[in-house]
Parts: structure tokens; sequence; C-alpha cells
């Protein structure tokens, strides 16, 4: 028996083909993973992406910390509750993953990595931090639910009772209300939604999503859906053996300020100055 979510009763009952998904008991599809992904299209749909893991740093070498660790520039979170997507590289310009990162406060920010690089991230993590005064909380006490389409945020808002102010919230903001972040991120190339929220309330917030409409989603669709939208899968599309600027992530890579030495970057200039042979395309079918 492999790990599981808070939300591994609530996948049974709904009927869900569970599979092993990097050690997770996780659902891949409750019946129809076309059906599922055109409800994400269409309509809204709910995942349990809880076997991703948010890790929360803190202390007031935090922005120093991340300013080394991460290839994009963590000073465009200028104001608390704004988002970036990055990459986090080795020596070599390898991608070790590619992760969110969320600027709660000052010296706080919380990062989400993904779950097949958790234990390794967390190593490279703890491998750096010394120099800086931050401390590192995985925060395994958390589920992670994302609710996605064009009418997901709509429900979600009125399901459960969130702030009107959640309702002018820009795509990569996020916010705190009681017991819940709320972040307007996603990886389905629709709008909506991920909450963190504590795993004991998880299952009440599930259902509550489930009985107003929301489908429920398995993994198969959110493959799928991340794939139409052009979105990239570690370990898929690229991993330590490749680099962003192969891995059509180049817009993540922040060379703007000379002075910020991240990791990787002196591999990255050598890479842009010789140039690359491959180059990751979409097509369409």
């Amino acid at each position: 028996m492999g790990k599981h979510t808070a939300l591994l009763e609530q996948h049974k009952c709904l009927g869900a083909q569970l599979v092993d998904f990097s050690g997770w008991e996780m659902p891949l599809h409750y019946g129809s993973q076309l059906k599922e992904h055109q409800q994400v299209r269409e309509h809204a749909g709910l995942f349990d992406v809880s076997h991703m893991r948010a890790v929360d740093l803190k202390g007031p070498g935090v922005f120093d910390f991340l300013q080394k660790l991460l290839c994009n520039d963590i000073a465009k979170l200028k104001e608390d509750g704004k988002a970036l997507y990055g990459v986090m590289l080795n020596e070599q310009g390898g991608i070790i993953d590619d992760l969110i990162t969320y600027r709660v406060s000052e010296n706080h920010y919380r990062i989400v990595i993904n779950c097949g690089t958790t234990d390794k991230d967390l190593a490279w993590f703890e491998a750096h931090k010394s120099p800086y005064d931050v401390s590192l909380t995985p925060r395994e006490d958390l589920a992670i639910l994302a609710v996605q389409g064009p009418k997901a945020r709509e429900i979600a808002r009125s399901t459960l009772a969130l702030p009107e102010s959640v309702a002018s919230m820009k795509p990569f903001h996020c916010m705190a209300h009681d017991s819940l972040f709320i972040a307007r991120t996603g990886y389905t190339g629709e709008d909506g939604f991920e909450l963190m929220v504590p795993n004991d309330e998880a299952p009440a917030i599930w259902k509550k999503l489930i009985d107003a409409g929301v489908a429920p989603i398995g993994l198969g669709a959110r493959d799928t859906l991340r794939l139409e939208a052009g979105l990239n899968l570690y370990g898929q599309d690229m991993d330590e053996s490749n680099h962003p600027y192969e891995s059509n992530l180049a817009w993540t890579v922040a060379m703007n300020n000379p002075d910020r030495d991240f990791i990787g970057r002196d591999a990255l200039l050598a890479i842009k100055e010789q140039g690359t042979s491959k180059r990751l395309v979409g097509l369409v079918l």
C-alpha cells in the first residue's frame, strides 16, 4: 500500500480507478478520461493534487536564498499575494524541478514542488540554505485541491463562501482566508483556483464542491489538459539532462540583474553563447 491523500475514501466512493503515482495511491479517472477532459474545458472539474508538496520558507534571509536558488527573479514579486512560475537548476543548467513560488509576506514564501521530486528538492534546499537565515517547513498537514474550468471560480466562490475580493483576484495572485490558502493558478489551461487546506478539512470542502456540480477529475485528464495547453511536465518534457533554452522555458530565465548569481547562471550564459541543437516544440494533431 502506497501513500495516500486525505481524500482516498472520497475517491473510492466515487468509483475512481486508483493507480500508483510516484508511490502515491491516486485516481487515474472516475470512468471516462475523455468526459473528464471535456468537463474541465466546458464547465468545472475538481482535482486532488495533494501528492504535491507545499513548503514554507521563512526568515530574514529567505529573499536572498530564493534569489540564489531560482532561475526566475523572485524580485518580480513586489508585493504580498503574488506568485511566480520558474525552474530550479543545478550547476550545469539542468532542470532539477519546475515550481510555483508564492509571496505570503516579506519574510515568508511558499513553494509548491512536484511529487516525484519532493525528496530531491528538499535535499537541495537543505544543501544550500546554510549561508542564509531561513527555515524550511514541508507542509505535510495540507491538502491541495484544484478547481478548474470556465465556471470554476464562480462555483468555488459561492459554494465555499469566499470573500468578495476573491472575485477580482488576478492570475498568479493568492490570498489567505480563514484556514484556506487560495491561489489563482492551475495546470489545465483553464481558469480556476488551487486551494491549500488542512487535511482534516479537505473531505468536507471536496464534498461541497462535488455537491455543487463540480465533477471529480483524475490524473489522466490532468495530463491531457496540460498537454493540450502546451504546459511542460517534469520528467517528460524536461529533467536534469535538459536546460530551459531547449525546454521552451527561456521565458523563465531572468538574466537582467548581473549581480544575481543564481545556481546555473554561468552554465546558461555559456549555453546561450554556443547555441543549442535541440528544441521542444508542440504539434497540433
